[in-house]
């Protein structure tokens, strides 16, 4: 294994922190009107709740109430404390892509966000980077977005959705977009969003998040290495939220497939197995064995700290998670700190 250069300057002698957390969300406090000042199909807003929470309003029906911590960046850093977590890589609550938006009114509400999130940035006394949000029903909006987040922001990259309207990420027709990260050196963080199967699930509405989410970005992680977009794209820094979902149960049989079936072995660059440890993905599995398989699939290299912070469904305790289910210390390390650092392109914490 290759020595990790990246270091966190002050570690646990500043705070008892080391750990990177690459999967936690913003909410703003407000948001605008929409455009044009009249009602629209799928524009958020707030209403005030209990103590320091409130709720986000789509179409006049309650989406999800939240805390402060979602915009106060002193409540995150208190959190993150507690937690171990020396820095978060803050991006958009998903349903804030707004992919279901016209396309100038997307830009709008990823401009809003974006903005809210370096501001926080701002306030967080260098333990906070941005992956920002980019309106990817329309690929030259979201070019320019990503351009602003990146060249004027400072953004280290930008969060996307396991799907766009029903597009997978691997479509070809998303692959300028692709093209500008992998020239602007922007890290892209892959989360579930309005995904597929919900006609499948039997039970209460939590079943979208619990179960639909994982299968949305397991199909996503499959498209891309079945796409070959990093065969175009080797510079690529790609990341998979919630352990890459059900890619890994998904693999062995792709490569199964790649043995059997000539047209698949045809249309792929590489045997899938190799072109997985290409890939990034978050710890987010809530379970060690699913753990140590996640780092077995990505590779020791390329798995990362991923909580869901502030959201209820979120894990307290990665570090603990992290030093139950790997003696090595090297690697925990890794998976710590080391690894979610090469992804943001960060060589150093404050």
């Amino acid at each position: 294994m290759e020595k990790d250069t990246t270091r966190i300057r002050g570690g646990r002698q500043a705070c008892g922190c080391v750990g990177v957390d690459v999967h936690c969300h913003v909410v703003p406090s407000r948001f605008p009107q929409p455009p044009g000042g009249g009602a629209l199909k799928g524009w958020p807003s707030m209403t005030p709740a209990e103590a320091c929470h409130a709720t986000v309003v789509i179409d006049e029906k309650p989406y999800r109430t939240i805390s402060d911590a979602c915009w106060v960046a002193e409540r995150r850093l208190e959190a993150m404390d507690r937690a171990g977590i020396r820095l978060q890589a803050l991006s958009p609550m998903p349903e804030l892509f707004g992919y279901w938006l016209p396309a100038a009114a997307g830009h709008d509400l990823s401009r809003h966000v974006n903005d809210v999130i370096a501001d926080l940035v701002a306030e967080g006394q260098g333990r906070f980077v941005g992956l920002g949000g980019v309106p990817l029903q329309d690929v030259d909006l979201a070019i320019s977005e990503l351009r602003r987040a990146v060249l004027e922001l400072g953004f280290k990259g930008v969060e996307i959705g396991s799907n766009i309207n029903g597009a997978v990420i691997g479509d070809p027709r998303f692959h300028p977009f692709f093209a500008e990260a992998e020239a602007l050196g922007a890290a892209v963080f892959v989360h579930a969003v309005r995904p597929a199967g919900m006609d499948r699930l039997v039970g209460p509405a939590p079943l979208q998040q619990v179960l639909a989410y994982p299968t949305d970005v397991g199909l996503a992680a499959a498209s891309v290495i079945t796409g070959n977009l990093l065969k175009h794209y080797p510079g690529l820094r790609i990341a998979f939220s919630h352990g890459g979902g059900s890619f890994a149960s998904l693999l062995p049989r792709l490569e199964q497939g790649y043995a059997v079936f000539p047209a698949l072995r045809d249309s792929l660059d590489e045997p899938p197995s190799v072109s997985a440890r290409r890939l990034y993905a978050d710890s987010l599995v809530f379970d060690q064995a699913t753990l140590r398989r996640v780092v077995e699939v990505f590779g020791p290299e390329r798995v990362m700290i991923g909580t869901d912070f502030p959201f209820n469904f979120r894990d307290d305790d990665p570090l603990g998670r992290i030093g139950e289910a790997f003696e090595d210390h090297e690697l925990r390390e890794r998976l710590a700190f080391g690894n979610a650092l090469a992804f943001l392109a960060v060589e150093e914490v404050k």
